[in-house]
């Protein structure tokens, strides 16, 4: 078993024309409140080791590609300065540098990118082995995973960028939503990172930085648009005014689709090693997608929220009444008989799991032309997004009407830290940011972090009765934090 770096380097998809051609002085940073990441009282940060157990299972191998040096880099200063100073003092975008650091759940993320959208390096650390050996994400063994390459993910990021701490111009961190115990992971690191070198931090919303890749890889990319979040912890229908003011259109009740697809995979005997979503998706194209009769979810409801804790359901009773026994014989040892079942349970479920997500699109859709008639993209984005019936069913829905469809490439629709650096850098260029932290400021300090956090505020035809987000939530949105903090 191997805990595995993947390593990859800038390429042509990594490049992007500059959104804006310089950085503008930034705003008052008393408006970037939003952003702060609060101290909540002191407990120790222990350095966490991973029990022997575990350490057999992380064993690490890396991988790289040479990456073209970066010509000389100018880093932002983060003195105070009056409007004048800052708008002389500013460097080009293309010279700012972000690093990005991801924790949020089963993956250790990092990498830098510049202000123009070139990506010089990324370095992922998958928790793989460990999701397939306990059947799923184990917040306190993750933490302990993230806590033991965290490290090193990081200055393989800044060397594969050919980079110290000081050649940045800013850290961004994923603050929330996600696993507390991970998430406070890549906090302390950033934090660490940003206090050694004086640097800015921005805490970044991990499904708006899903969203915004997007815009990374597409320069024609410009708000308003719509978009779809799909993973295994989120379903997200959103409309995006402006950089961080969103609309709730729709969300899931109970379970998300990548959570669906994941259990259903595991229930059928699949290897879950390269992640239950791809190996379901390999055997549905066996089966015959109406052998099982799966009733589609919410038809009833008239809005645009989700629910797949049922088709779970309806899953794993058909899985009984045919009798697969898939826990004792796995698929690699099925007979071609109980091979040719599993596929076309794999393939109805695909099959009724999508057209959820397409019915669920299509009034989104009707919707947010009501709101905002000028759109025309289409943003689906998310783990789940890697997945080509979903890419191709979903492109049906946006040329339908009369939208374009926009995807990132597989290996930024996954968790990365090349999302959280751009979406930093929008920010950071957009004069949200944290300043660094104190001199003095404890090693051992924790701060405030955002486990269920709101990306918009929900849409008035939108409210499911089922699930509130004024019961659901914890932390108010990232929209309303915003316009609070304009408004002071």
């Amino acid at each position: 078993m191997h805990f595995l770096f993947h390593v990859k380097d800038s390429g042509k998809e990594g490049m992007a024309a500059a959104l804006l051609p310089t950085l503008s002085p930034p705003v008052s940073r008393a408006a970037a409140g939003f952003l702060l990441l609060r101290r909540a009282p002191a407990k120790p940060f222990s350095s966490l080791r991973p029990p022997q157990t575990l350490r057999r299972f992380l064993t690490s191998t890396f991988s790289s590609s040479p990456v073209t040096p970066p010509p000389a880099l100018r880093p932002l200063s983060t003195v105070a300065a009056s409007s004048s100073t800052a708008a002389r003092a500013a460097p080009a975008r293309r010279d700012l540098l972000m690093l990005g650091i991801e924790t949020s759940c089963d993956d250790t993320a990092a990498a830098v990118v510049r202000g123009d959208g070139e990506i010089l390096s990324q370095v992922i650390s998958s928790q793989a082995d460990l999701l397939a050996r306990y059947g799923g994400v184990a917040p306190k063994m993750a933490e302990e995973a993230h806590a033991f390459v965290i490290d090193q993910v990081v200055q393989k990021a800044l060397d594969d960028a050919k980079l110290s701490g000081s050649d940045l111009s800013a850290v961004a961190v994923t603050v929330g939503p996600g696993l507390s115990l991970c998430l406070r992971v890549g906090v302390h690191k950033a934090r660490q990172v940003a206090k050694s070198f004086g640097l800015p931090i921005v805490g970044v919303h991990h499904m708006e930085a899903h969203a915004l890749v997007s815009r990374l890889v597409n320069k024609d990319l410009d708000f308003p648009f719509l978009a779809l979040l799909i993973s295994g912890g989120h379903n997200l229908l959103v409309l995006a005014h402006s950089l961080g003011q969103y609309v709730q259109l729709g969300t899931t009740i109970d379970d998300a689709i990548g959570e669906a697809y994941d259990k259903s995979a595991r229930w059928l005997g699949l290897d879950m090693r390269k992640g239950g979503g791809p190996a379901l998706e390999e055997l549905a194209l066996h089966g015959d997608p109406k052998a099982v009769n799966f009733r589609v979810p919410m038809r009833q409801h008239k809005d645009c929220n989700f629910s797949y804790a049922g088709l779970k359901t309806q899953v794993r009773l058909a899985i009984e009444s045919k009798n697969l026994c898939t826990d004792d014989i796995p698929i690699s040892s099925a007979s071609e008989e109980d091979r040719q079942s599993r596929a076309n349970i794999a393939a109805s479920f695909q099959r009724v799991a999508v057209l959820h997500l397409e019915e669920r699109c299509q009034r989104a859709v009707e919707w947010a032309f009501k709101i905002e008639p000028s759109i025309k993209y289409f943003v689906v984005s998310g783990g789940v997004a890697s997945n080509r019936y979903v890419r191709t069913r979903l492109n049906q829905i946006a040329e339908n009407n009369g939208l374009q469809l926009v995807c990132p490439p597989p290996s930024l629709c996954t968790d990365n830290g090349v999302m959280i650096a751009w979406t930093g850098m929008e920010h950071f260029v957009a004069g949200r940011f944290e300043d660094p932290p104190a001199a003095d400021e404890p090693d051992d300090m924790q701060y405030e972090l955002r486990p269920r956090w709101p990306l918009g505020e929900e849409y008035s035809e939108g409210r499911s009765v089922a699930r509130s987000l004024k019961t659901a939530r914890v932390h108010p949105s990232l929209t309303s934090m915003i316009q609070g903090s304009l408004q002071k």
